[in-house]
């Protein structure tokens, strides 16, 4: 089947679910569940048997990470409200109480299903001669190496605790690990009780020797038991289990604050004692010893998950070791765009010649940075305004920012502080930029800035021209290269002029009069989408050809899923690719007969964010009309972000995006799954005897269009399932 064809094809026959009231909230799929549903999708990638072994455990690990957030922020979020008697329904009629035992049962399945994936993939691993060692499995060599390893490298670190009324049990903090212990006197027999946390800065997996071309690992607590006569001398363990605390991870702060950045420190120290809302533990713990534990935690039953087998998946990241580069993914090196060699690394007059559109990961990340270190060593350039939402630990960007400073240029650094997760990072960068000279500002106190915008103002001549970066993903080099995204550059005048407005609104609180071709949320993007939706909707009335192609992480904002049933419903044909969360039921009669969902999960995280709009033409087509954006459509990022709509009038930026990158993500079926009415996503069936088509892998062989320099924009090759 070739592209034309997938994109011709026929949607399938529009159920009829008679349980389903398409008129009352029923008519959304609930986004907790939906959620969820997507980290199932992950998990099956761990079972693959087209992805490399240790790449299917990245997958595993990645699945549990997940979840812990899922849990530390969403289900936290969700028993605050219910333990506050909130009855409020979701946009699917389901109250939080209701929501809590439905994600209660989805997860403890989740959670026991990565049970089993583990002791497969452990499985395997051995087969690869990659092992994990029990207790019992150590040789005479192995204890002498972890009597020493565990003097020199472990001991040092650990903090064994008696609990007894003088030695309160300690505070866990978040995603903390330990080891519960009944000892006793070997003397006369006198019980302790103990535990020993497990430090976070060493490994889970300690490495054993282990002959040429093997890789042999043991548990970190398998290493202390062996070990309690060097932590309590003269004792014995009669008892112990593992147990794992997930905390209440969301932040609060003050509505009038005075010093929002001394807000957030303080607000993260009260992180770390957030209510516990999971307490995951080794099944068949004693119930003295478990009793213990879940009283000084205040937990009560509902909050404990027993677990056979491994507590904590997600050090599992840890066995992705490098050495075993044939049980990974192949090494990919992103392309250094052709435009940019043409004109030896200059950026600026690469993006003078024509707007460029980069396509991370595929297109290097590289040329992000080498935008902001030119423009911080060019003396023409005068200023330069930068928002940083989620950047690394050792910022490149921050560092090219820091040195334009202090070179005495103008710079305006928007730092959001809260990003989750990483406002501890972004404090520690905002002082390094003010340090350096720059002025920082932190936007909004309701809202987060979560736009992504670079805009570098250079003399050229007797006049001023301003290159602007507008992008769909944070300036982070590190995850630049694992996340699809894109970059646009250009030096359009009327972008430039709209970039100036929102930095003076991010500054100075004073929204733009007018956008000459830019959307904002919370203004202007929902509104602007929905009246092109509409615009679609009455070409359908009109007999003209209508459709429409969305990509996005989250598809749950009620008022626009209502405005796609409704232009589905007036005969406009929309595919989506929503690789998360969706709360639009897709191919329900007389709901949403002429819309499909499907999500792409495999190598790369699909990030971007795309609306296309047939314009009265069909798609693919070169008058439709096209915006990337930085906003899923959710509530919080269309009614309380700062986010930006960028339409794309340049004719081959807009081809690559149509005809290019949409069109491979819909053509996808080697890493897709379909959306039913139901909520639920089926892996992407494939004919017997056809080649899956890969959309990574196209994107890995082929070049983008506006990227080409003096090998020209040519077409794109056919998308078929053979490639």
């Amino acid at each position: 089947m070739t592209q034309a064809d997938f994109l011709k094809s026929p949607l399938p026959a529009a159920a009829t679910l008679p349980d389903l009231d398409i008129t009352g909230p029923n008519r959304f799929h609930n986004r907790e569940l939906s959620w969820l549903g997507f980290n199932w999708r992950v998990l099956e990638e761990a079972e693959n048997p087209r992805v490399p072994l240790l790449e299917r455990m990245r997958f595993l690990s990645i699945s549990a990470t997940n979840l812990d957030e899922f849990y530390t922020v969403r289900v936290a979020g969700l028993r605050e409200l219910a333990q506050a008697g909130n009855t409020t329904p979701a946009a699917d009629g389901l109250s939080p109480a209701e929501q809590l035992v439905l994600i209660d049962q989805d997860a403890r399945d989740l959670m026991a299903k990565q049970q089993r994936v583990f002791v497969n993939l452990r499985k395997e691993l051995e087969n690869e001669g990659i092992e994990i060692v029990n207790r019992d499995g150590l040789t005479e060599d192995d204890t002498s190496f972890l009597s020493d390893a565990f003097l020199d490298l472990v001991f040092p670190v650990l903090s064994p605790l008696a609990i007894d009324p003088a030695h309160p049990f300690p505070f866990i903090p978040n995603m903390g690990y330990c080891i519960a212990m009944q000892l006793e006197r070997v003397k006369d027999k006198k019980g302790l009780q103990a535990l020993v946390p497990i430090p976070a800065q060493i490994d889970r997996f300690m490495k054993l020797p282990a002959s040429d071309g093997k890789h042999r690992f043991i548990l970190l607590e398998d290493v202390l038991l062996l070990h309690i006569d060097g932590l309590f001398p003269g004792y014995r363990c009669r008892d112990h289990f593992g147990f794992r605390v997930l905390r209440d991870s969301d932040i609060e702060v003050e509505e009038e604050a005075e010093d929002l950045v001394r807000e957030f420190e303080v607000a993260l120290k009260r992180r770390r004692r957030g209510e516990v809302v999971r307490l995951t533990i080794t099944a068949g713990a004693s119930d003295k010893l478990r009793g213990i534990v879940m009283r000084e935690l205040h937990v009560n039953d509902q909050d404990v998950i027993e677990q056979e087998g491994l507590i904590g998946i997600t050090d599992t990241k840890e066995l992705v070791i490098d050495a075993r580069p044939d049980l990974l993914w192949r090494s990919f090196t992103p392309r250094v765009p052709e435009r940019v060699q043409d004109h030896d690394g200059d950026m600026f007059e690469a993006i003078k010649q024509k707007d460029m559109l980069l396509h991370h990961p595929y297109e290097t990340f590289d040329m992000v940075v080498r935008f902001l270190r030119q423009a911080a060593m060019d003396p023409n350039v005068v200023a330069i305004k930068q928002t940083l939402y989620r950047t690394s630990y050792y910022s490149p960007i921050v560092e090219a920012l820091c040195e334009a400073a202090e070179d005495g240029k103008s710079v305006t650094a928007l730092v959001e502080l809260k990003a989750r997760f990483d406002e501890a990072a972004n404090i520690r960068q905002s002082r390094r930029l003010e340090r350096a000279g720059a002025q920082v500002v932190y936007g909004f106190l309701d809202w987060k800035t979560h736009a992504k915008i670079s805009s570098v103002v250079r003399r050229e001549g007797d006049k001023l021209v301003t290159y602007t970066h507008w992008g769909t993903g944070n300036y982070h080099p590190i995850t630049a290269k694992i996340y699809t995204d894109l970059s646009f550059f250009t030096c359009n005048t009327a972008l430039g002029r709209d970039a100036a407005k929102i930095f003076n609104y991010l500054s100075g609180y004073a929204r733009p009069a007018s956008l000459d071709n830019l959307l904002i949320s919370p203004h202007s993007l929902k509104s602007g989408m929905i009246e092109m939706i509409e615009s679609e909707a009455a070409h359908a009335r009109a007999g003209r050809p209508a459709q429409i192609w969305i990509k996005m992480n989250s598809l749950i904002e009620p008022t626009i899923i209502d405005a796609l049933y409704k232009a589905s419903q007036d005969g406009v044909r929309i595919d989506c690719v929503v690789r998360g969360i969706c709360g639009l039921r897709p191919g329900i009669k007389g709901l949403s007969d002429n819309i499909r969902v499907k999500s792409v999960v495999g190598r790369f995280l699909e990030h971007s964010r795309i609306v296309c709009f047939g314009n009265g033409h069909g798609l693919p087509h070169k008058k439709a009309r096209v915006f990337m954006s930085s906003a899923d459509w959710m509530g919080r990022n269309l009614n309380r972000r700062i986010e930006t709509g960028v339409e794309i009038e340049n004719a081959t930026v807009k081809a690559q995006i149509v005809s290019q990158i949409m069109a491979a993500n819909l053509a996808d079926t080697a890493q897709s799954w379909v959306m039913e009415p139901s909520g639920k996503f089926t892996r992407h069936a494939v004919p017997e005897g056809e080649k899956p088509f890969n959309c990574h892998k196209f994107f890995m062989e082929y070049p983008s269009l506006s990227g080409r320099g003096s090998a020209g924009a040519k077409d794109v090759p056919k998308l078929t399932h053979g490639d």
